[in-house]
C-alpha cells in the first residue's frame, strides 16, 4: 500500500505593530493558525482559508518559509508568512481564543512540540526556505 500523507499549511501572521497572531486550539494550546489542504485547493489558498476559519481575519501571503515533515504521522506542513489585511478576530470550533501578541508573549504561551522552533524559523529571514524532518518522541 502506498504511503498516505497529510498535507497541511500554517501561517505566521503579523499586524502593523509587528505582533503575531495566535489561536488557542482545544488540543495543542497556543499556535499559529493552520490545517489540512483540501482536495483541489492550493497550499497558499489553504493557509489563507485556515486563518480566516480559525481567527476570522483576511491575510496576504508574503513569503514561503519552509516545510516541516513529521515522519511518524506522515504529515507535511508548509509554513508561510502573511500580513493581516482586514477583518475582526473571532473564535471558532477550532480556536478557543485568538489574539495578536508580542514576540515575548508568544514565546511564553506556545508550549506544544516544536511550534516555537517553527515560529522562530519563520521570523528568521536568513533561513528561507528551510526543510526540517523529525520524529515525535
Amino acid at each position: 500500500m502506498p504511503p498516505l500523507h497529510i498535507l497541511s499549511a500554517s501561517c505566521l501572521v503579523t499586524n502593523d505593530k509587528n505582533e503575531i497572531l495566535l489561536i488557542k486550539s482545544p488540543r495543542r494550546g497556543w499556535e499559529m493558525p493552520g490545517g489540512q489542504v483540501e482536495n483541489g485547493e492550493t497550499i497558499t489558498d489553504a493557509a489563507i482559508r485556515e486563518v480566516k476559519e480559525e481567527a476570522g481575519v483576511n491575510v496576504e501571503i508574503t513569503k514561503y518559509c519552509g516545510v516541516f515533515q513529521n515522519t511518524n504521522h506522515s504529515i507535511v506542513n508548509h509554513l508561510f508568512r502573511a500580513e493581516y489585511v482586514s477583518g475582526s478576530l473571532t473564535t471558532s470550533a477550532e480556536s478557543l481564543e485568538v489574539g495578536f501578541f508580542s514576540y515575548e508573549q508568544v514565546m511564553q504561551q506556545v508550549t506544544w512540540g516544536n511550534f516555537k522552533t517553527r515560529i522562530n524559523l519563520c521570523l528568521d529571514d536568513t533561513q528561507h526556505p528551510f526543510m526540517v524532518s523529525f520524529e515525535e518522541k
